[in-house]
Parts: C-alpha cells; structure tokens; sequence
C-alpha cells in the first residue's frame, strides 16, 4: 500500500510557483505523460467538472438573496459556462459525443460535489474556489501530454474564471467574525484531502507504486503551494 506524499509531510512545505498555467517543465511533462489518461477520459472529465461548478454556481445565485452578490456569483457561473461549452464544442470537432464522454464520470464527481458542498453559503463558494482551483491547475499540468489538443485545452482552462468576486464575499463574511474564519480556514483544509483524491482518480487507472508517485509528487506539490496561496490571499490558515 502506497502511503503518499501528503500523508507523510506538512502540507505547504516547499513553495514553487506554478509557471504558464500548468507548465511544469520538460522533465516533469515527460514522467507526468506516462501517468497521463487517454485523451477521450481528459476530455470528459474535464468538461463535466466545469459543467458541475457551473451549476454549484448557479444553486448558490438562486439562495442568495442580495442582488449585488447574484451578479458576482453570476460571472463565476458564465465563466465556468464558458469552459464547459468551449470544451464541449472542442469534443465534437474531434468527432465523439459529448455526452457519451462525461457520462461515465456523472456518478462520481456529483459524489464529490455532494462531499464539498458546505452547509453554510460561505463553505459552498470557498468549496467551488478552492476545488476548481486545484482541478483547473491539474487538468492544465495533464493538457501537456495531449499535443495540438492539450494546448486548446489550456488555452480555454487559463481563461480569466472570474472568482475574484467569490474571494470578496469571503472576506466580507468573515471580517470581524473570528468564528466564520476558524470555521472556513477548516473547511478549506478538508477540501484538500478530496480534491487530491479526484485529480490522482483522474490518471490512467492502475496501482500506482513508489516510481509512480515520485513521477506526479511535483505535480501535487504544485497544487499544495498554490491551493496555500489562494487561502492566504483570503485571510486563512491552509
């Protein structure tokens, strides 16, 4: 049994700066390409996780009743919306059907939907910053291993997400509120452990062994260092 990395070290150890949007360097791309999924599993999955945080998006637009945080949730959601459609329309030029791509991935990434969705508003939009986040920095570190078709992919997935207006409800929400920042610096630390689960998933399906994890440990690491700076830019402890 495989113990990985983030179960052995602290957890924003080593800080690297992610470079291009998911350009890990050409002996990181190499190993990471081994690891990587058939282009069909990428395409899909990718899609319906965009498809997902759109419609996390749109459930937090119609519970929250100021129309000044609807508009903000709202560019957030069309962003989202955008990737997945671009997505989408970047499948059917190569010939498959969209549908019959994501549906094999419906069932468990609705599972962690479900998982990290909080209870408290507050918890869902850190839950929808942090996971697409992570997963936006992974899929573009895989979009290397797929030529022509990677680089369209990381040109769609490095679009502007628009989340900046998700980090400003959070800082308002927990102003002065010492206990609304505890409780979010813990729910963002939770997520962590998921998100990893659904980005390793997400490699070509096999017992990974120790040469394995060492290929993808730069990868996770990037993750790690960035997922600690999207927290600390919002006032919490990763």
């Amino acid at each position: 049994m495989v113990r990985w990395f983030w179960q052995r070290r602290s957890a924003g150890e080593r800080t690297m700066t992610l470079r291009s949007r998911g350009d890990f360097g050409d002996a990181v791309r190499v190993d990471f390409e081994e690891l990587a999924p058939d282009a069909d599993t990428f395409l899909g999955q990718a899609a319906y996780l965009q498809l997902g945080f759109f419609e996390t998006l749109s459930e937090l637009i119609a519970a929250t009743p100021e129309l000044e945080d609807k508009e903000a949730l709202s560019r957030a959601a069309g962003a989202a919306l955008t990737k997945h459609e671009e997505l989408v329309a970047l499948i059917r030029e190569r010939g498959d059907d969209p549908t019959a791509l994501m549906l094999p991935f419906r069932e468990p990434l609705d599972d962690f939907r479900r998982e990290t969705h909080g209870v408290r508003p507050q918890e869902t939009m850190l839950s929808v910053h942090i996971t697409a986040g992570m997963l936006d920095d992974f899929y573009l570190a895989l979009a290397s291993s797929y030529g022509d078709t990677g680089r369209r992919v990381a040109r769609i997935l490095g679009v502007d997400s628009d989340r900046e207006a998700i980090v400003d409800l959070i800082h308002a929400a927990i102003d002065g509120d010492v206990e609304m920042k505890s409780l979010l610096a813990m729910w963002g630390r939770r997520l962590v452990g998921d998100t990893l689960l659904i980005a390793r998933a997400a490699l070509r399906p096999r017992q990974l062994d120790l040469a394995d994890e060492e290929k993808v440990e730069p990868v996770f690491t990037e993750l790690m260092s960035a997922h600690s700076r999207r927290m600390d830019a919002m006032g919490l402890a990763a």
